[in-house]
């Protein structure tokens, strides 16, 4: 496995400092249309923390994220992988795929 980056660092620490199970936080990069694409992943009871009422907590995470990612001239932008982008991602994948995991 490859060294996490200075962002995928960042999104971890922020995230396993708002949960209760923090040995299943994930963070996964991808690449999308504007640049990288930051996935968490959290356990399904802590997703709402991660959130926060409103958003408020992950739109900060989102600025966070976007301040360091322009300090370096590039785009991040961060997503929450939840049961139904998860399920829509398994089925979605070819049989026998691997998962990446």
């Amino acid at each position: 496995m490859s060294e996490p980056t200075q962002f995928e660092a960042l999104i971890t620490y922020l995230a396993k400092s708002l949960v209760d199970r923090p040995e299943l936080v994930a963070v996964r990069p991808a690449v999308g249309d504007a640049g990288r694409v930051y996935e968490l992943q959290v356990a399904p009871e802590d997703v709402g923390k991660v959130i926060g009422r409103d958003g408020r907590t992950v739109n900060a995470m989102r600025t966070l994220l976007a301040a360091a990612a322009q300090r370096k001239g590039e785009k991040a932008r961060l997503e929450i992988l939840d049961d139904r982008r998860l399920a829509a991602r398994a089925a979605a994948a070819p049989e026998g795929a691997d998962s990446g995991t």
